[in-house]
């Protein structure tokens, strides 16, 4: 159906644009790892982001929660952002192809709807540890296809897992325990702890040396603006029109649209089977989420 008005427009396209952008994270992380290490460049993006929040906080006045909301907040921001940030970040400066990943922790959804969701007392259907089976089938394809060339550390692929496992316990944590919480109090909660999170890991592992260049000023600013708060904005967008749907339909395409973005901007690339797999790990995650017409969020 065509957008009739500006507002049926926005509805219409803000899906797209908003896999774009989550693609595009990704690569901003590569764009500036260079000039600072992993934890460090998180440390620094979630300080700015706790400071614009706080602003932001200051100005609405929103209803703030009760302790036990502020503890779960807490728990969310370090399991969500923390381990799945600074998994990605690391697998990014240990030299996996960003599209690879993107995939890996794009099996959240498929770990969630599956194993992680019968502990909490949900049915699993067929077709989903059907989505399970392919999902690590198109994995193995994967990883079989980058042993071959050598071209990723262990560190890298161990990363990768943790940044999975991070997203993974945190989405369902957030299900459990963070319905009804604003949120800008809670993501200051959740942002502000994943950011103490990075700082231990910065002083723990890392010289915490920044090289203030333009690309990592332009990197840091990137993952601030338009992936921290314009996608975040996009997506609230999307779920009070009731678009939620197609958002996560078109979600399953942030893996192979950031391994096209890596192609383009870092001639990143993957050979036949790591593809092969990547395409079964996305009908796997598809099959998982597909229900009665419509997919989860």
């Amino acid at each position: 159906m065509k957008p009739r008005t500006l507002e049926d427009f926005a509805v219409f396209a803000a899906p797209g644009v908003f896999v774009v952008l989550w693609s595009s994270g990704f690569i901003g992380a590569k764009f500036g790892l260079p000039y600072a290490e992993p934890f460090t460049f998180l440390a620094a993006r979630l300080i700015a982001v706790v400071l614009l929040l706080a602003i932001l906080i200051a100005l609405t006045r929103p209803y703030w929660p009760g302790r036990a909301g502020i503890l779960h907040s807490a728990s969310t921001g370090v399991l969500m952002h923390g381990l799945y940030l600074s998994g990605v970040f690391v697998a990014i400066r240990e030299g996996m192809p960003t599209g690879i990943i993107a995939l890996i922790v794009g099996l959240q959804p498929v770990l969630s709807s599956t194993i992680a969701n019968r502990w909490l007392g949900e049915r699993v259907a067929p077709r989903q540890w059907l989505g399970l089976a392919l999902g690590l089938v198109g994995v193995g394809l994967i990883v079989q296809g980058k042993t071959v060339g050598g071209e990723t550390s262990l560190l890298g692929w161990a990363a990768s897992i943790w940044g999975l496992i991070g997203i993974t316990l945190g989405t369902i944590y957030q299900r459990r325990f963070g319905a009804g919480i604003d949120w800008r109090p809670g993501f200051l909660v959740q942002y502000f702890a994943a950011g103490v999170f990075c700082l231990a890991g910065a002083f723990l592992f890392e010289t915490r040396i920044i090289q203030w260049s333009v690309e990592f000023l332009f990197a840091l600013g990137w993952l601030v603006f338009v992936l921290s708060f314009s996608a975040v904005w996009l997506l609230y967008f999307l779920i009070r029109r009731a678009a939620a749907a197609r958002v996560a339909s078109l979600f399953y395409l942030t893996p192979p649209l950031t391994a096209l973005m890596g192609w383009a901007l870092f001639n990143e690339r993957l050979d036949a089977l790591a593809m092969l797999g990547m395409v079964i790990c996305v009908a796997g995650v598809f099959l998982v989420n597909w229900r009665a017409g419509e997919l989860r969020t």
